[in-house]
């Protein structure tokens, strides 16, 4: 087991048990909260940062701090140690398995090739703020195998920091099978294992004090929800922004997890699963975005495929961001992870709304061209590279 590190201040914990049998799910999106818009997100800018030029693309890379024993004030801004990402969530196996099709029902059908590799969102998420060199750290649980022991090293190759990553023996670690398809598109099973039963009911201080002292929190749904509820209200009582991946689970999003959110981000499927309406056309996926925005999601950045993403905030137009066109698509595993990590990676940096989206576009454009969840990952300069290119 990883060991843990005490954080500077002492822990003092305000937590009520949260009961994942009491909380209240949407079959339809239509009552009324509010919550902060994320607009405050300046408060937790800790770089100095050149904005995008329209000739000139320019990201700079945040110094890197020392060692990162303990989490930084979000009030240091001279300079000190950075207000880190804090991804929680789910550590899986990802069987790969290459085919032509996939196969009817009933039928048995031969692979290419098969390969296990590190994958799940919470860690592909995390890797990708590691590799985009922007201090992270997750919260996630594996088992005491060697797919827990594969996981570990390949995060902590990602440069991610690993003090709030625990091993259990009560459960293996979560997998899932990749189909993966001639044209790059795949369809997913997962297994849970420990990223569902490896979590106490009630978290830790340490692990709420971590999500406290963060810049930014990103949740998925392949852990409980009543973990996600507990790490977005430690986030909203320290008012750090809370961006939640709607991938995972298929099951309804509970309300109550939602009035905590600042952005909620989904795919087409997501979202007209989410809200019960059709997502094909812009115009749909707007009206699908407006029943979020009556329960109190002010912002909702939704990824389109090859349609790019569009990031809708309540009484704004739309942002629209088209993909940046790869030369070939090998794999879109994890593509969406590393939209969604860069995303908030240059949204903690201070980034704007527009130039998160493409900084985000640039990362999963080289993703795709890269079989693999976490092995696709691009590192910060070649994102940097491209921006420069386009």
């Amino acid at each position: 087991m990883t060991q843990r590190q005490q954080l500077n201040k002492p822990h003092h914990s305000e937590e009520e048990q949260l009961q994942e049998s009491n909380m209240k799910t949407i079959p339809s999106l239509s009552s009324q909260t509010q919550i902060n818009p994320i607009s405050q997100i300046h408060n937790f800018n800790q770089c100095n940062i050149t904005k995008l030029k329209k000739t000139n693309l320019q990201f700079n890379t945040p110094r890197k701090p020392p060692p990162l024993r303990c989490f930084a004030s979000k009030s240091d801004q001279n300079g000190g140690n950075i207000a880190p990402l804090v991804v929680v969530g789910s550590a899986n196996a990802d069987i790969y398995v290459e085919i032509d099709r996939l196969p009817k029902e009933g039928e048995t059908i031969s692979a290419k090739t098969g390969q296990t590799l590190a994958g799940g969102k919470g860690a592909n998420q995390a890797v990708c703020g590691g590799k985009l060199e922007y201090p992270t750290y997750f919260l996630g649980k594996v088992g005491e195998d060697a797919n827990g022991k594969l996981i570990t090293e390949e995060l902590e190759k990602g440069g991610v920091n690993l003090e709030y990553l625990d091993t259990v023996g009560s459960a293996p670690t979560g997998h899932a099978v990749v189909m993966l398809q001639s044209d790059g598109q795949n369809s997913i099973i997962i297994v849970g294992g420990a990223n569902m039963v490896g979590w106490d009911e009630t978290l830790s201080d340490e692990d709420l004090q971590a999500v406290k002292k963060a810049g930014i929190v990103l949740l998925q749904r392949e852990i409980p929800d009543y973990v996600n509820l507990q790490v977005a209200k430690a986030a909203r009582a320290a008012s750090v922004p809370v961006i939640l991946d709607a991938g995972g689970m298929d099951s309804p999003v509970p309300e109550k997890l939602l009035s905590f959110i600042d952005i909620l981000s989904p795919n087409e499927t997501e979202l007209a699963r989410l809200t019960n309406l059709p997502t094909g056309s812009f115009e749909q996926i707007r009206q699908a975005v407006e029943k979020c925005h009556q329960i109190g999601v002010k912002q909702v950045l939704v990824k389109l495929g090859e349609k790019g993403s569009a990031l809708f905030t309540e009484g704004e137009e739309p942002i629209r961001q088209p993909i940046i066109s790869a030369p070939k698509v090998l794999d879109t595993t994890g593509a969406g992870d590393t939209f969604t990590a860069a995303f908030a990676v240059a949204l903690v940096e201070g980034k704007s709304k527009k130039e998160c989206m493409t900084f985000a576009a640039a990362a999963a454009s080289l993703c795709v061209q890269v079989k693999g969840a976490i092995p696709s990952m691009p590192d910060r300069k070649s994102v940097l590279d491209l921006l420069q290119a386009v």
